[in-house]
């Protein structure tokens, strides 16, 4: 039976023990009403861990996660203050990885804190903004506690029975946002090397944040494109709009977007509200390599930190500074290479620290996070270097011509003395 109770009277002591594992819904999808009474109570039970996987909300911060333990796979939105204050503890891991690993009970699950919409007709609850590992959290869990947002759109899709829920706390405030970020002649000029690997009828995969969406305002003239994504942000509207995404030739799920989580603001969530063209689902889905191999025309992008001159890329910590995270980088990578007419591109600016460092690097400051026997395609703004199929003395002279001019001299003298020894 499920307890109905509002934010002002929720007790977690009446739900969770001393010791109890939480898993929290992330990114927009975070409950931050459940969140914030965490923060609040669980000092007095004691013993308490999280696991988040991002979160942009803002709520967690070094000075509010005392009363519990908390992890997450990266450094990732808001989490990046707490990393740095070594208030976090990093789980490496692949995002097709969370959910089973869940369902497994290596990530400790006996409480489950998810967002939900108000139920429909049938008594069922969309997760309206995050997919992923929330289905395998609530089928875990002891204790499903569950905000239920009446400013959450219904989104086809993964969801859940009123049933399932053994605590609802009704609210109504804004879920999380994720403005679009502004776009400058930096991420412009890398764009345009990476649409030009999009073609009529290419099925997408992006992150959220200024290169994506720059990448998306290139592809006003081409037709009939399709998303398979781990996310999706507001430029997917600007392209539906446009007539642009139409998911008309894609060999599964013609006609229908498919997305593990919505990053963004209102328009977004408005236009995902009841849509029957997109489709939320699980990252066994979304992520699962055996679904992914049926995507024909599949253009992967991410990002990263840097990357080496063999095509290593690390996009999780330079230095002793944890900045990102492993995410779906790899699984999204492989997918892109091995796809029929596809493409898998890692794009990033050629320098950091305000021009005086190279990202194009000799060596990695951090971990390898993709091997550069799965990566096809890097990226910035100098150019496209095609790796997949090269050697290593072809990969090294690509990738340096893709550097920043100022440091290709630098690079061509470290890249000597690296094939001197040995790679």
């Amino acid at each position: 039976m499920t307890i109905e109770v509002t934010a002002a009277d929720l007790d977690l002591r009446q739900f969770l023990r001393p010791g109890d594992r939480i898993v929290i819904g992330q990114a927009c999808g975070e409950p931050s009403t459940l969140i914030e009474a965490l923060i609040a109570q669980g000092g007095e039970i004691g013993g308490l861990s999280a696991f988040v996987a991002t979160s942009f909300s803002g709520i967690f911060t070094p000075e509010s996660v005392d009363g519990f333990a908390l992890s997450s796979m990266g450094a990732i939105g808001t989490l990046r203050s707490l990393a740095k204050a070594h208030k976090l503890g990093i789980v490496p891991c692949h995002v097709s990885r969370v959910g089973p690993m869940i369902e497994d009970g290596i990530l400790g699950c006996e409480v489950a804190f998810v967002q939900v919409s108000p139920a429909d007709e049938h008594g069922r609850h969309s997760f309206g903004l995050i997919g992923d590992h929330t289905r395998a959290a609530v089928d875990r869990a002891r204790v499903v506690i569950a905000e239920v947002n009446d400013r959450v759109p219904f989104v086809p899709g993964e969801g859940l029975d009123t049933r399932e829920i053994d605590c609802a706390v009704t609210v109504s405030r804004p879920p999380v946002q994720v403005p679009p970020a502004a776009i400058g002649p930096l991420d412009e000029a890398i764009a345009k090397y990476v649409a030009s690997y999009i073609e009529d009828g290419s099925v997408l995969q992006t992150g959220v944040g200024a290169v994506p969406d720059a990448v998306l305002r290139q592809l006003g003239d081409r037709r009939d494109l399709g998303v398979h994504s781990g996310m999706i942000g507001d430029g997917l509207v600007d392209l539906v709009e446009a007539g642009v995404l139409t998911n008309a030739r894609k060999r599964i799920d013609p006609g229908v977007s498919v997305t593990g989580a919505l990053i963004g603001t209102d328009r977004l969530y408005r236009f995902a509200h009841r849509n029957p063209d997109l489709r939320l689902c699980a990252t066994s889905y979304t992520h699962d390599a055996a679904v992914l191999a049926q995507v024909d025309g599949l253009v992967t992008l991410n990002s990263a930190l840097e990357v080496d001159l063999t095509g290593q890329v690390n996009a999780e910590q330079s230095g002793a500074a944890y900045l990102g995270g492993t995410g779906g980088q790899v699984d999204f990578v492989r997918a892109g290479v091995r796809s029929r007419g596809g493409h898998s591109v890692i794009a990033l600016p050629a320098t950091a620290r305000g021009g005086s460092v190279s990202r194009i690097a000799a060596r990695l400051s951090g971990p390898v996070t993709t091997a550069r026997s799965d990566v096809d395609v890097i990226v910035t703004e100098f150019g496209a270097a095609e790796l997949a199929g090269r050697d290593l003395a072809e990969r090294t002279r690509r990738l340096i011509a893709i550097a920043h001019p100022d440091f290709r001299e630098e690079l061509s003298r470290d890249a000597y003395e690296i094939q001197r020894r040995g790679f």
